[in-house]
Parts: C-alpha cells; structure tokens; sequence
C-alpha cells in the first residue's frame, strides 16, 4: 500500500503540490482563528465551599461542619467526588462534577443543596460558594510576619483585611483572597452570675440589649418652610466605652449598665 502512495505521488508531482498547498493554506487559516491557551485547565467542572467556623477545633468542624455538607453534596446528579480540607476554624469542601457539564448549573445545584443542609449546622455558620475559577489557579501563598513588640497578631489580621486583602482583590485575574490566621477582633462581653442576681438581671436582658446595641434608626422626617428635613437616631458606633455603658436595665429608677454586670473587653475569635 505504501509503495502505491509512494509511486502515484511520484507520477503526480503538480496533483500532490496542489493538495499541499491547499491543506498548508487551510492550516494557516485555522491557526489564525484557533484559541490559545497556554496553561489549559485540566481540572473537572468545581465548585468550592468556604465556611467558617470560628473557635471550632479541626475535629469539630470536620464532625459538626465539613461532614453534613459533604453528605448533603454526594448524592447529586453529574457529581464525581468530594473532597474536603478541615482546619481550625475553617471548612473547605470541593464538589468536582463531570466533564462538560456546566458550571452555573452545578452552582445552582449546590446551593439547593446548601438550603437543605443549613437547619444540620451550629447555630451562626453558613457556608459560602467561592468563585468561578480553577483549582490552578492558586497563585501564592503570602505570609505577613509581625514583630510582637510592634504589632499584635490582632492588628496583623485587621491589615490583611481591611488594607492588604481589598488592594489584592483590585489586581486582574485575582478571584479570590483568603485571609487565614491572626486574630480577628470581636466584642467578647463575660457575665458575672453574682452581680446580675444582685442587680436583678438575666441573660435575656443582656442579649436583648447586645442584639440593638449600635443601630441607626429613622425618625421620619420634619416639615419647615416647604422643605422636608430627614431625621436620624445615630447609634452606631464601634468604640468599646459606649459598649461598656450599655444601658441594660433599671432598678430603683437607676439605669444599670453593662460593665456593672458583666466584664466587656476586646477578645480574639
């Protein structure tokens, strides 16, 4: 056979001259408008799920976190596997589904899913979709050292987040910043059993008082020479002294406050 090919090329010269040409032309023609993709993305279709938990333990979040969503997520129709990564205070599952499906269906298939296995999770937690983008697309992993005579893990952890995550996030091509480690800063109020039963306070006092502490409110709005002025009650604020004189109760027409029943102070999650 290959010395048939062989002779009728040889007999044909102009015939095989032509067709090359013809096919070299074709191949520059398909090169111009071919995509090109330097790094292809070799990964299965992928949804992630981050959920913080914070103060868990790796095995709580694996236990009371991770598990019921990985349950949740396995029995999905185009699913292929499910994998997961539990740390402290952090969950991340992956939910990889089969090739060619598409990618938003399979977001809106995990968030039914999510929707369903919410009522199974501790109180306060909820799982969040990361981005749309590969799992090559982890660039770096950056790490912020902090002198402890200078800066506290604390102020460390409030830089990444309020400087140094939203200028990243600015850059093109970046989809997600993830902030891990540090200590984030939160209120952290301590009753104290004695006082309260002294002052004659419970604890559903105190969350009730916690849960409007710090909230604008309107107050409609004023009518004067034709002109409608907006009135406000400006009650937000983040300092810790106005959380400290939180206004809690009465006894004997005397306001109780806060710090009177129980130690406020600045706390790491």
């Amino acid at each position: 056979m290959f010395d048939a090919i062989i002779n009728f090329s040889l007999r044909q010269r102009l015939f095989v001259l032509v067709v090359s040409l013809l096919v070299m032309g074709y191949g520059v023609l398909t090169l111009r408008t071919m995509p090109v993709d330097v790094f292809p993305d070799l990964n299965k279709p992928t949804v992630t799920l981050l959920t913080e938990a914070g103060g868990m333990a790796p095995e709580e979040v694996e236990q009371l976190v991770t598990f019921p969503i990985e349950t949740a997520m396995n029995g999905m129709p185009g699913v292929t596997r499910v994998r997961s990564v539990s740390g402290i205070g952090l969950s991340v599952v992956y939910v990889e589904f089969d090739w060619g499906t598409e990618i938003y269906r399979n977001r809106q298939q995990v968030a039914e899913r999510l929707s369903l296995v919410k009522e199974q999770l501790p109180q306060g937690i909820t799982p969040q979709m990361g981005p749309i983008s590969s799992i090559m697309g982890e660039i770096m992993l950056i790490a912020l050292p902090a002198d402890p005579a200078q800066a506290s893990p604390m102020q460390a952890r409030e830089f990444v987040d309020w400087v140094m995550r939203p200028r990243l996030l600015t850059i093109p091509g970046v989809a997600q910043v993830i902030a891990i480690g540090g200590e984030v800063r939160q209120y952290r109020v301590e009753p104290d059993l004695s006082r309260m039963q002294q002052l004659d306070i419970d604890l559903d006092q105190i969350e009730k008082a916690l849960k409007n502490f710090a909230t604008n409110t309107s107050g409609g709005f004023l009518e004067q020479q034709a002109k409608e002025y907006l009135i406000r009650n400006i009650g937000r604020t983040s300092r810790l002294v106005d959380l400290q004189h939180l206004v809690i109760g009465t006894k004997n027409s005397q306001p109780i406050l806060l710090r009177q029943v129980a130690e406020v102070k600045y706390a790491a999650l």
